[in-house]
Order: structure tokens, then sequence, then C-alpha cells
């Protein structure tokens, strides 16, 4: 043991950082989603398929080893959501995107609706593009191609209104679409309280980098989704604190006017 230590050098420890830094990203990818398991699955296979070697299990090595020639694949089949989320995460800097182009009165309107929907307890999801595209994801609802404020978004989500069952979709700085469909996460360890609006957040806020604002029906509370986390329980200020952070938009002159 003393020999083997020995024999480790500086770029030795780096290499093995780099591969424990790797495998440690990967794991809170699939965290909580059904790829863990398929995980488990997989390391299962070649644990046993290990042993059938070594005791003789001819037929057994025989099949099994014929199933692990195809392995890869069936990895890139079975994990093609974590790992084209393990891309964007890598794509994810500076040098590839874009500034963004919402502004601190788009984001106050934001904040504006979804305090007022919250007080009143009516539901919302509004959904902000940013460098990734929306439309391979979504299913589009009604064009609308409106300036954004307050009280289009408000009267979009009342509950007689026909497109308030569905998504907001803002696309630079405009409500472009209105009831539009999102993916629902297929994460297991979602909290219960979170209904489908959330789920519905989670969903596509894990396949692209879109910040999505949630107002429960339930509870009135706001949340925001972003990354396939959660931020919830937000007030106007938590809100309007956590959308600029996001979007690392930085305030110049004049604050903007408070939301009320």
């Amino acid at each position: 043991m003393i020999d083997v230590l020995s024999s480790i050098g500086i770029m030795d420890l780096i290499d093995i950082t780099i591969i424990s830094f790797i495998i440690y990203r990967m794991f809170l990818l699939i965290k909580g989603t059904i790829a863990l398991k398929m995980t488990f699955g997989v390391l299962f296979i070649l644990i046993f398929a290990s042993f059938s070697n070594l005791f003789g299990f001819k037929a057994t090595s025989w099949v099994l080893n014929n199933l692990t020639g195809y392995l890869f694949l069936s990895i890139i089949i079975l994990f093609q959501p974590e790992i084209r989320r393990g891309l964007a995460v890598i794509g994810d800097t500076k040098v590839f995107n874009k500034e963004s182009s919402l502004t601190i009165n788009t984001i106050d309107e934001i904040v504006k609706a979804a305090t007022v929907l919250a007080n009143k307890q009516i539901g919302a999801l509004i959904v902000v593009q940013r460098d990734i595209d929306l439309l391979p994801y979504i299913q589009v609802g009604n064009t609308l191609n409106a300036l954004l404020n307050k009280d289009i978004l408000i009267s979009i989500f009342i509950p007689y209104s026909p497109l308030h069952d569905g998504a907001v979709i803002v696309i630079d700085g405009k409500i472009a679409y209105a009831g539009s469909i999102l993916p629902l996460t297929k994460r297991t360890d979602i909290d219960k309280k979170f209904g489908t609006r959330h789920r519905a957040a989670m969903g596509i806020t894990e396949e692209t980098d879109a910040v999505c604002v949630v107002v429960s029906e339930e509870r009135g509370t706001i949340t925001v989704s972003y990354k396939g986390s959660f931020t919830s329980e937000l007030d106007s200020d938590s809100l309007r604190e956590t959308l600029i952070n996001i979007f690392k938009i930085e305030e110049k002159g004049e604050k903007a006017d408070e939301p009320k």
C-alpha cells in the first residue's frame, strides 16, 4: 500500500479529481430520476456477467456477453435526456450565451402580475425563453406576439379566459404564445404539494435554460423553476431579486417602480 501511495504523482491526483468531479456531476443529473434506477440495472448486468464468467456459467455468460456488446448504444438511447442536459450544462457559459433581452421593466411587469395572481389564488405559468429555442420542446398554443405587461398577463390567467389553461411563453420581452403545453418532469422525488404546473415548469427547465414563474392556485404561492430546481415561497421582493440574479441584469439609474 505504501509503495502504491508513493507512486502517485500530482498528475495522478488531478486525474482522479477530474474523474471524481465527472461522476459527481453525473450523479446530480440523474438524482431523483428513473435514470438512477436504470444505472443500477446496468451495473447489475455488468456485475452478474463478471460472476457468470468467473463461475463458468457458459449459457448465462453467452447471453450476457452478447447483451453487453450493445450496452454502449443502449446507454445512449436510455440516457438521452440526461446526456442532453449534461451537454447543455457544459455549454451554459458566458462564452456561448448572449446577453439577456429581458429588462428591469419586463421583470417588474412579471412580478406585479404574479403577485396579483397569487393574492387572488389564480394559477399561472410564465415561461421566459433564454438561449435555447423552446419550440422543439413544447406544444405551442395561441400566437399573441403582444407587449408584456401586468394587465395582459392577468387577463390571460383569469379562470374564464380561454387561454388560462396552459403556459405563457415570453420571447425577447414579448408574450409570444399563450395556452402552451409543456413536457412534465419524470422525477419521482418532487414534493406532493407541487402540482401539474410545477411539474411542467420543472420539465421544461430540465430540458432547456428557460426560467419559469409558477403561481399555485391551491396555495397562492409563487415559485421560480430554473435548471430543474425550485425556489419557492417567494414574495414580490424575493421574486424580483431571484429573476434579476438569474438574468444577471444590472440596475442602472433610478430603481424601477416596486411591484404592488
